[in-house]
């Protein structure tokens, strides 16, 4: 049970600093759309990172060393154009929770910017395939727990961010808020990016 908890503590840790991922989640779950279906697909695709890192991790290093400098260039990428397509909806602004009035998106749309914003952004790599991978060698034998650990701290973290998101929707029904959160979600965007392209 130590080692499981050392995984769900180091999960959380890692999962809980805002980026390009929650940042989405926290949108969706704010405007009521797939909810369930974006929590689910983040958590699964943590879990399938989290398993691959602790089961795989020298395997990796030792067959893509090149894979790093194509993670960090096309994520950066990804992410600068995500946070200026931001930028734009925070200028033009005019948006508010207006539950029966907006746009719902596709499941399938939606679905595919969070399948890019999870496998394109190359922090999701570190944190979980070689960061909790490489903590996980530490507990010998108990690999296994410590992911069990990681991936329930994951599942929590996703669900409570997308449905808890609910209770700030009073302050989102004003225009001004959603411009905020744009704008909030287009620096956080480009700075990520810009970590990413000058990181060593």
């Amino acid at each position: 049970m130590t080692t499981a908890f050392s995984g769900f503590l180091l999960s959380l840790s890692l999962i809980a600093a805002i980026g390009a991922q929650n940042a989405f989640v926290l949108r969706q779950g704010l405007r009521g759309e797939h909810v369930f279906w974006v929590c689910l697909t983040c958590a699964l695709s943590d879990a399938l990172l989290i398993t691959l890192g602790v089961t795989s991790l020298a395997a990796i290093s030792r067959l893509l060393p090149w894979i790093e400098p194509i993670l960090r260039f096309g994520g950066a990428a990804f992410l600068l154009i995500y946070g200026l397509r931001s930028l734009r909806t925070a200028i033009k602004g005019g948006e508010r929770l207006d539950p029966k009035g907006a746009t719902v998106s596709s499941l399938g749309s939606t679905l595919l910017v969070v399948l890019s914003l999870t496998y394109l952004n190359p922090h999701v790599y570190l944190d979980t395939v070689l960061l909790i991978g490489s903590i996980a060698s530490r507990y010998p034998g108990e690999e296994a727990l410590f992911a069990v650990g990681a991936v329930l701290g994951s599942f929590i973290f996703f669900f409570t961010l997308g449905y808890g998101a609910k209770l700030l929707r009073p302050i989102f029904a004003r225009p001004r808020a959603w411009q905020v959160l744009d704008l909030i979600i287009s620096v956080i965007m480009m700075c990520l990016a810009a970590s990413l392209l000058v990181s060593d």
